[in-house]
């Protein structure tokens, strides 16, 4: 256990036995964040029906995980490199466990988001250090690659079994059975990763500065919530003095790093091109995906009348492309160029989105599906190349904090995702035409719309649905237009900053 605190030469880290049995249970952590974010889409209609939430509510819903996630990874991580990221993984998941039964038995909106709000800060352990993990244990850059792949390809395997199995249960349970599907997951995960998982951390990492933390986590959240709420309701005094709050924050945090001896974020990273060229591609890609994934679940189910489990199974081939993509990934940067393959996996995200802009109501699953297809192939290419990229960039020591700040761009980019193209959908939705009598209910969401047709004469309901459904698909082509803008600058910005940047080859 103690070898994995020294560095290693190649060859004896390839015999080394045991890393791909431990490399099985950090996926589980992977896969334990990526059934839980996948499973809320499917059963926000069912969260919508039953705790009656406002518009804005089951957006915090969807998007409140991401902010506290966000502004907890870097301390988090920080956190692993200095206490054990063994230690910290574990902890984690079994909080994550527990916080899973806490979202399952929410009762009102408000409890809703803050179970929501706590699952982020035990999520904020998981993953910057299963990659930092992962960095540790395989020396070898061909293996290391390769395990990057298998732990994206787990990520968006994930993203599959999540609505197949939330769907299934969703058929026959209450929503909040999606949510106990963490628990014998977590029990694997901590039962076998206790014996299986070597201990490594910083083995010079100065204090835990706690005024950095606080720094961090008012800083990302302040920021993140003032552009939430400003392209909701516009600039008013509040949001603006928000953002503000959270500029300064951010400003102090990146301050006081530069004059740390021994910071909580090196920030002197950010000079490699490579690393800020990976993060920032990562960031940009998940802001253009993520209003799309939260309301494709609600498109399936709520436009096109679709079962549960029919809609997770509807949703399988980006997750099969992104599976297939992954594994493959680190043997094609090597082949052509990183930022070939980046940027290439960017591009093709970006026209899978622009042809979303065509969906209609009736509009036939070949279509979405094949659209869907080169998503997940684009984005597990992007992902997975990216991921190796910043891991490469910095010394083992430092895995942890260089994994959160890879973690921390995709939550931002996922909170911004939702609160930005979130808010397309949902202002154009809200501003629907229904008949005479129309509840103001109905106008919050299309969840809400259903409800409320479901206890109206036939003619008033079905011109209801016709309306409302009408509206949510107009805006569901606004913010997939958007999204596709953003991922082809993303793809541009990639081809710049990743030029000349190389994987590591085995010495």
């Amino acid at each position: 256990m103690s070898s994995t605190l020294q560095p290693a030469p190649a060859t004896e880290a390839v015999k080394r036995p045991g890393r791909w049995l431990a490399l099985s249970v950090l996926v589980l952590a992977v896969l334990l964040v990526a059934v839980d974010a996948t499973v809320l889409g499917l059963a926000t209609p069912y969260i919508s029906e039953d705790l009656d939430p406002t518009g804005t509510q089951l957006l915090w819903i969807g998007d409140v995980y991401s902010f506290v996630i966000a502004g907890l990874l870097v301390s988090m991580g920080s956190l692993g490199d200095r206490i054990g990221r063994k230690r910290i993984l574990l902890c984690g998941a079994t909080a994550f466990g527990a916080l899973s039964v806490l979202n399952a038995y929410a009762t009102t909106p408000e409890l809703m988001i803050l179970a929501r709000a706590l699952l982020g800060v035990a999520g904020a352990t998981l993953m910057p250090a299963t990659l930092a993990l992962i960095r540790n244990i395989f020396h070898d850059p061909r293996e290391r690659s390769l395990a990057v792949g298998v732990w994206g390809a787990t990520a968006s395997a994930g993203t599959a079994v999540g609505p197949i199995a939330g769907g299934f249960l969703l058929e026959h349970f209450w929503w909040g059975s999606v949510f106990l599907i963490n628990l014998p997951v977590m029990a694997v995960l901590v039962l076998v990763g206790i014996r299986t998982l070597p201990e490594s951390r910083n083995p010079h990492p100065g204090p835990w500065d706690l005024a950095s933390v606080l720094l961090s986590l008012v800083g990302m959240i302040a920021l993140v919530y003032a552009v939430k709420e400003a392209a909701t309701d516009g600039l008013g005094a509040t949001v603006l003095g928000t953002g503000l709050l959270g500029a300064a924050a951010l400003y102090g945090f990146v301050r006081r790093q530069l004059t740390m001896p021994v910071p909580l974020l090196d920030m002197r990273l950010f000079r490699r091109r490579g690393f800020s060229g990976a993060v920032l591609a990562d960031l940009l890609t998940v802001l253009g995906m993520s209003g799309l994934v939260f309301f494709l679940s609600q498109y399936l189910q709520l436009v096109q009348d679709r079962r549960p489990f029919e809609a997770g199974l509807a949703e399988l081939p980006a997750a099969v492309g992104a599976v297939a993509a992954g594994l493959v990934a680190g043997r094609a940067a090597r082949r052509f160029s990183v930022r070939t393959v980046v940027s290439g996996g960017l591009a093709a995200v970006g026209i899978a989105l622009a042809a979303l802009t065509a969906l209609g109501q009736s509009t036939g699953y070949p279509v979405l599906g094949a659209a869907l297809l080169v998503v997940g192939v684009g984005a597990g290419f992007s992902f997975t190349v990216t991921a190796d990229v910043i891991l490469s960039s910095v010394p083992k020591d430092q895995a942890g904090a260089a994994s959160a700040v890879s973690e921390t761009a995709y939550e931002l980019g996922a909170a911004l995702g939702i609160a930005l193209l979130g808010s397309i959908v949902t202002g154009v939705y809200r501003d629907f035409t229904g008949p005479a009598g129309t509840p103001a209910a109905a106008h919050e969401s299309l969840g809400a719309a259903v409800e409320t047709a479901a206890h109206l004469p036939p003619h008033q309901a079905e011109a209801l649905l016709a309306a409302a459904r009408d509206s949510f698909v107009h805006g569901l082509h606004l913010a997939s237009g958007a999204g596709a803008v953003v991922l082809l600058a993303a793809s541009a910005v990639a081809w710049w900053l990743l030029k000349g940047q190389r994987l590591e080859s085995a010495g």
